[in-house]
């Protein structure tokens, strides 16, 4: 799976690749077309629960899937702050072995 693109624009591609109308994967995911279709702009962000249906749906991993979303939601992040944004990921990198550790994540 391509990383480059948005985890949107990979949902967009496995629907055209099949040749899918929004409409009709909409429907199998039950959400509202128009919901998809933010989704697929990147507008709208997608609950792990729906994920892991629309992973189902296409036959590809979820994991894969989370990962173009979480990915994404770093991206976002980081691009508002590009002047830090090398030390950013390098300070997260370190905050996730530390958080690893601990007993109980608390947000």
């Amino acid at each position: 799976m391509n990383f480059e693109k948005t985890f949107g624009e990979t949902i967009k591609k496995l629907r055209e690749e099949k040749k899918l109308p929004l409409r009709q994967v909409a429907e199998a995911l039950e959400i509202d077309t128009s919901m998809l279709g933010k989704i697929e702009k990147n507008s709208r962000k997608p609950t792990r629960a729906l994920i892991e249906k629309i992973s189902k749906y296409f036959n590809v991993s979820d994991k894969n899937l989370i990962i173009a979303f979480l990915s994404d939601e770093v991206a976002y992040h980081v691009i508002y702050e590009e002047s830090y944004a090398s030390e950013v990921l390098k300070v997260a990198e370190e905050k996730v072995e530390y958080l690893k550790t601990k007993k109980t994540l608390n947000p």
